[in-house]
């Protein structure tokens, strides 16, 4: 029989949220650095620089690798024999675990959870609860996964209850062009077959947690239909040519995972859940001997790798800009921008739409200003701004059409691609959409030298700050004649793929 003590479990897991907001696991790093090696799209090829560089500096400052600290999801695996010293349910230890790492003073994790999510969207302000799986097992100890999921990658899962002769190929590939770049590719993926609809969106999450081995893979052979399943697909997900953040190129997956269970006869249940660039997990097994501490990568795991700036690369003032002058830029530049920025993400632009319909003022005025959807971390120690990357900009197009309509907003900055209706908008007003690489949050940061909350302080992280940023780096993804370039890249480098019959996998 094992004793676990209360404080054991809950200082466990809160080491392990801590440890995986700054650590990559080391086998995507690797997978990572391979993918950057190979790859043939200059601008694909700086996302994975800058995400690698981020993540090593991720690893040197201790803090996140995303601004998006994520929601915490745990699966335990309980020993029938473990007994606990306990006053707690082990659902309040590990929530209060979740509690002591997000409230970290050292490395303060953003706090993203909101109660009520139909109604009033409260924070919690702790960023518990956590989404905890129990599996209760014959043996003495107890096993815990760990793991931080970002909106944007948990955003882009898919559900369907597939007819028994579908093809769970043809499925998969047809869903992930419409996944857009918001999950932050290169990552993995992780598809659930089976069971009933719940256990297949299980299993792909659980399946997200497997080591990256596909090339070991491909080596000895697959030996049964699932990893049948990951080859296929590693290989045809790949020649869709998205690419890195969806700009187009060789790596769109690392990996595919595929975990499978029986299910009833007239259905094929099948979910896939992303795991993006700021993938984090973490497992630990307790057997009573106390608390456990993860041992960190050594810092000769990450690559040296250096930014290639081009000849194209353009310096501009965000104080200075001007229309003409943003008529020149065109999809895949590279920019590297100077001045002063606002920020705001949904709430504030609900709040600020909602303020033009009424004919009010807004508390700051956006004319040929520019605006970065961003809700960072808070700073600590000597910092201006915690991790400050940017979120996914589709979440902003029911908005847009209004705010460059009525407030003379110059440009945007975010994640991933645009929709059709925002494109148009973008095209009419001869806007202008800028993208920051997602995953690299804390790099990002290093620009910000000033930040201030100029409204909507009760918003928190979704307030209005005002950044005055140094050489931010940004590509160009949808220039004022409405041309995106994640709608040209992959299809560019679909096409290159096909024709020169390139291997990317």
């Amino acid at each position: 029989m094992t004793v676990i003590r209360q404080d054991d479990l809950i200082q466990s897991v809160a080491d392990a949220l801590q440890y995986i907001s700054y650590y990559h696991p080391v086998d995507f790093i690797k997978a990572v650095d391979e993918a950057y090696q190979r790859e043939q799209n200059p601008a694909a090829k700086d996302a994975m620089a800058q995400i690698l560089i981020n993540s090593r500096m991720c690893a040197e400052g201790h803090r996140p690798i995303c601004q998006d600290t994520g929601i915490v999801t745990v699966f335990l695996t309980v020993g029938m024999n473990v007994q606990w010293d306990a006053e707690m349910s082990v659902t309040d230890m590990v929530n209060e675990g979740v509690r002591r790492a997000y409230n970290l003073p050292d490395n303060v994790l953003r706090a993203s959870i909101l109660a009520d999510p139909d109604g009033a969207r409260s924070n919690t302000k702790d960023n518990t609860p956590a989404v905890i799986h129990y599996e209760i097992v014959p043996g003495d100890t107890v096993e815990v996964h760990v793991a931080a999921k970002g909106g944007g990658s948990e955003a882009k899962s898919k559900f369907a209850m597939l007819n028994p002769s579908d093809s769970v190929v043809d499925w998969v590939l047809k869903m992930v062009p419409t996944m857009g770049a918001g999950w932050c590719p290169p990552g993995m993926l992780g598809i659930g077959i089976g069971g009933t609809a719940e256990k297949a969106m299980l299993l792909a999450k659980e399946a997200l947690l497997d080591p990256i081995d596909i090339h070991d893979l491909q080596k000895r052979g697959a030996s049964n239909r699932s990893e049948e399943l990951r080859l296929e697909l590693h290989e045809k997900v790949n020649q869709l040519g998205i690419g890195a953040q969806g700009l187009g190129g060789l790596t769109t997956v690392l990996d595919v995972k595929v975990k499978d269970y029986p299910t009833h006869a007239a259905n094929k249940a099948i979910a896939l859940i992303p795991n993006c660039a700021a993938t984090r997990h973490a497992h630990f097994t307790l057997d009573g001997s106390g608390a456990v501490a993860l041992t960190p990568p050594k810092l000769e795991e990450w690559p040296e790798v250096t930014r290639q700036s081009g000849g194209d690369v353009k310096r501009v003032n965000l104080d200075t800009v001007t229309a003409d002058e943003i008529k020149t830029w065109k999809p895949g530049d590279t920019l590297l921008l100077n001045g002063k920025m606002l920020t705001g993400r949904d709430a504030a632009h609900k709040k600020m739409v909602d303020m033009l319909s009424k004919g009010e003022t807004l508390p700051v005025d956006l004319k040929g200003r520019f605006i970065y959807y961003v809700g960072p971390v808070d700073p600590v120690r000597d910092e201006v701004v915690g991790p400050a990357g940017p979120t996914t900009a589709t979440r902003m197009d029911k908005f847009t059409r209004t705010m460059l309509a009525e407030t003379g907003l110059m440009g945007m900055i975010g994640k991933s691609e645009r929709g059709d209706g925002a494109i148009d908008a973008i095209k009419e007003f001869e806007a202008v959409y800028l993208m920051a690489t997602g995953g690299a949050a804390y790099l990002v940061a290093q620009a910000i030298k000033k930040s201030e909350v100029v409204a909507f302080p009760e918003l928190g992280m979704e307030a209005i700050y005002e950044f005055t940023v140094e050489d931010m780096p940004v590509t160009v993804a949808v220039d004022t004649a409405g041309d995106s370039v994640h709608k040209s890249g992959p299809q560019i480098w679909k096409a290159k793929i096909e024709a020169e019959n390139i291997n990317v996998s």
